[in-house]
């Protein structure tokens, strides 16, 4: 009796983590485009990591050239958020 009550409880447990998860909102942020201008930089997160690729983010991603929003992290994580496209 005591193994069934235990694994009616890892059950509940189990159903309730699926749940949540299901419940979560979608990602709000951009993937990183898969174009001529990223493309390297796919390459170079899946050869050497994503924090290879990183380190190149603000050379085009910053005040002069893109700006980022008001508010934006800073910019020494970008591919925390902004996922790659799955595939590429």
């Amino acid at each position: 009796m005591k193994n069934k009550a235990r694994d009616i409880i890892l059950v509940a447990i189990g159903v309730a983590i699926v749940a949540f998860l299901l419940a979560a909102p979608p990602s709000t942020t951009a993937p990183v485009p898969y174009d001529d201008t990223h493309r390297q930089y796919y390459n170079m997160a899946r050869d050497e990591g994503k924090k290879a690729a990183e380190r190149f983010c603000a050379d085009c991603h910053n005040q002069d050239m893109m700006p980022l929003p008001e508010g934006h992290p800073p910019t020494y994580r970008c591919l925390f958020c902004h996922r790659l496209e799955r595939g590429k």
